[in-house]
């Protein structure tokens, strides 16, 4: 049980890791956007809201693609399972069940699970950062002469 606590907090440790990075790149992404003009506000705050929406998927993805490795690297499902399918239900919560982990690693899935409720909490407020911050420089742009 020991071992599988390791390893899941490794995996973890790596995810927090990439989801830092996707973090910090998108905030300095799109602080530096320009605001254009007056009667685009909307569309620069959606278009805004979008890049950073995609860019954390594409982060959750990877983080997927992570789990999907270490349970390959520990035998932690059974053969012949789509390890990406099975990383997926996991991380996501979703939880079919159609797909559980050979008895000596039960704990991987919850492990799983629980750094991508993390995950998602974490892009979740990021997201409203970026809104919140997005909506202070139109409002400041307005006011300015």
């Amino acid at each position: 049980m020991l071992f599988q606590l390791i390893v899941g907090s490794a995996v973890s440790a790596i995810n927090i890791v990439l989801h830092s990075l996707f973090t910090v790149g998108v905030i300095g992404l799109l602080r530096n956007v320009t605001l254009s003009a007056a009667g685009r506000f909307g569309l620069q705050l959606s278009g805004v809201m979008v890049a950073a929406a995609l860019i954390l998927m594409v982060a959750h993805t990877l983080e997927i693609v992570v789990w999907s490795l270490a349970y390959l690297a520990a035998g932690a499902a059974p053969a012949g399972s789509d390890l990406l399918y099975f990383a997926f239900v996991n991380y996501t919560t979703l939880g079919y069940g159609d797909v559980i982990p050979v008895k000596e690693w039960r704990l991987i899935g919850p492990m799983a699970a629980m750094n991508g409720i993390l995950m998602f909490g974490w892009s979740t407020a990021v997201l409203f950062e970026v809104l919140q911050k997005t909506l202070e420089r139109q409002a400041a742009f307005a006011k300015s002469p």
